[in-house]
């Protein structure tokens, strides 16, 4: 027979952890719509049944004891959890709500320009776009994620979309100025702070071993690629999300030589969301979109 568990009131712990982490009553009260009369008296509640001392009380300020930051410590990544569990079991059970997490760049440059065919396709699902940055961790309430790299994620299905080249792209401007890799001088290089082997990568396959960016530095792809063509200097674009601007003459690709990333973009997922209908329409789309890529 299961024991059942001895846990405090839940809106004990809300409201000492909201106070702990704010160090205020006043502003815990703010976070959970009560007043703050209301959070002292259920924190005060909580210590009662616990029988210990969770705050040092002062006029203008609260500052937990050695229990109560232990205590807080813990209880901030449970409720965390709590709330993404909730967020995620939510959405799988109305089957309407996707969540894509993806990274800035890929998401401006080419996600978000074709994202209305497929709403346009799926009214009835109600599309999320999250973005970390390419390096963020996959986050428990995302239906799906866009990353890349090599395919491999512990605990992730993961799909091939397209593969990732660089190529080096400017200005049309810029470009009329340079024939030859040989004309790449250092300071014209602009980089990706996240990125730094980029340029390595692709002069090696140009065959200029000693070549070093040394431009001014960006903290995504997007970034660059827009300095690119504004005239700023080259930037390394990355396929296929460079395509666009190179189709409209924005940006024009230099000397026909493309380096291969490490492996290409996928579509990830955890296994328990392979029936979601919500990701099967997304995937379906999504994969026939890189396709044309």
């Amino acid at each position: 027979m299961l024991r059942p568990r001895r846990l405090p009131s839940l809106n004990g712990i809300r409201a000492f952890e909201a106070a702990a982490r704010s160090g205020a009553f006043t502003t815990a009260a703010a976070e959970l719509n009560v007043t703050p009369a209301a959070v002292s008296r259920l924190v005060r509640l909580l210590e009662q049944r616990l029988g210990i001392v969770l705050f040092d009380r002062h006029a203008n300020r609260l500052t937990p004891t050695a229990a109560g930051e232990a205590f807080r410590a813990g209880l901030t990544p449970l409720l965390d959890r709590l709330a993404r569990l909730t967020a995620e079991v939510v959405d799988a059970g109305c089957h309407h709500v996707l969540t894509v997490g993806v990274g800035p760049s890929f998401a401006i440059r080419w996600l978000i320009p074709r994202l209305a065919d497929f709403t346009r396709t799926q009214p009835g699902i109600d599309v999320r776009i999250a973005t970390g940055g390419a390096a963020a961790p996959f986050a428990d309430g995302w239906s799906c994620g866009i990353r890349l790299g090599d395919g491999t994620w512990p605990g992730l299905v993961s799909e091939f979309l397209v593969s990732a080249d660089l190529v080096p792209v400017c200005a049309p401007a810029v470009a009329a100025k340079l024939s030859d890799p040989s004309d790449l001088v250092p300071g014209m290089l602009l980089r990706v702070a996240h990125a730094a082997d980029d340029w390595l990568r692709w002069a090696s396959t140009a065959g200029l071993s000693e070549l070093r960016a040394a431009g001014p530095i960006f903290d995504f792809y997007g970034q660059a690629q827009q300095a690119a063509a504004d005239g700023v200097g080259v930037a390394l674009g990355v396929r296929p999300y460079v395509d666009d601007d190179l189709a409209a003459g924005r940006l024009v690709a230099l000397f026909g030589i493309t380096a291969p990333k490490i492996g290409g973009w996928h579509l990830v997922y955890r296994p328990t969301r392979t029936a979601d209908p919500a990701l099967s329409a997304f995937r379906d789309w999504i994969r026939t979109a890189a396709r044309r890529a």
